[in-house]
């Protein structure tokens, strides 16, 4: 199959959120129905929500069913044989109309042991944000166990942790452990590790349609919370047609690629390549295909694939797995 293989978009998968909104649609044209959207997961194999391709010759089968059928030629050589047929990221774009809850993730170790899945280091690059609109990760000072339950008990947690203003073209990387929560008012793409492991640890007393609080899970948070103060930002360079780095880290690289009129692109054939269009339009060519993107779109480079161009005015996020 793999000399049939081009670049791939899914299906997205639409998530409601009791703090979602409608940005989904009115930014990134995802065709929500729900006042309360929160979440498209654009690339995905988490049992339940695994992507169906939506373009070309192969629309209609799952991303978990090409990766089984040729691994080496969807995930790259690398990629396959460091994690097997696992895909090991998701990919997701996120409208907070409300303050998510603050939440932890476990890491590699702990989310083995308790849930048999891979832990969360994700990260976030605002898209769009409201006038004030903040996030808050981690403690403003280190902080230890004891110290975060009495501010939890004493419902004070907010007052310790670090409250930052977001504006568009902000990166965040959230090591696990990082106490987090994307504020009201933001617009962002994600990148994690595939995992749907998330301790909530507050969520400012909100109850559901049915007048039911969320589950917290403050005793499985205890031992994954990272207790120390953590420089979260990223800054990055911005040279156009150059994939300038804003994370590398052992579980992904992204690069963001302002792209100018034309570029040629070369791979090994080690790992895949996504690309997330984050502003502006543009297209791919390879081999006789040639497809347009818009904001809001996300396409997957199939490792195989070793050449191609890239065309248009866009503002693009590049992930790959070193």
């Amino acid at each position: 199959m793999s000399q049939n293989l081009y670049p791939l978009q899914f299906e997205p998968i639409l998530k409601e959120r009791i703090w979602g909104g409608e940005k989904l649609k009115t930014i990134l044209n995802k065709p929500i129905v729900s006042k309360i959207t929160g979440e498209s997961w654009e690339l995905s194999t988490v049992q339940g929500d695994v992507s169906v391709v939506a373009n070309g010759v192969l629309k209609g089968k799952s991303l978990m069913d090409l990766i089984d059928e040729t691994p080496d030629a969807i995930l790259g050589t690398k990629v396959y044989e460091r994690f097997g047929k696992q895909f090991p990221l998701l990919f997701k774009y996120l409208d907070a109309r409300e303050d998510l809850s603050i939440q932890v993730h476990p890491n590699d170790k702990l989310a083995k042991e308790r849930h048999n899945s891979f832990g969360k280091t994700e990260m976030w690059y605002v898209m769009q944000a409201d006038q004030d609109a903040r996030i808050i990760v981690g403690f403003k000072e280190d902080s230890s166990k004891e110290e975060y339950l009495k501010h939890l008990h004493d419902n004070t947690l907010v007052s310790i942790l670090d409250d930052v203003k977001a504006k568009s073209g902000d990166v965040f990387f959230l090591e696990t452990g990082t106490v987090h929560a994307i504020g009201a008012g933001l617009v962002v793409a994600e990148i994690q590790q595939t995992s749907d492991i998330t301790y909530r640890l507050y969520d400012f007393d909100r109850v559901d349609a049915q007048g039911n609080k969320r589950e917290l899970h403050v005793d499985l948070a205890l031992d994954a919370i990272n207790y120390k103060k953590v420089d979260t930002q990223k800054k990055y360079e911005t040279k156009v047609n150059t994939s300038n780095t804003v994370v590398d880290c052992p579980y992904f690289t992204t690069n963001f690629l302002p792209l100018e009129n034309k570029l040629e692109v070369a791979k090994n054939g080690e790992t895949f390549t996504v690309y997330m269009c984050i502003d502006g339009n543009f297209e791919i060519e390879y081999d006789g295909f040639k497809q347009a993107y818009k904001k809001g779109d996300t396409v997957l480079i199939p490792a195989a694939i070793n050449a191609f161009n890239l065309s248009g005015k866009a503002s693009i996020l590049e992930i790959y797995i070193s």
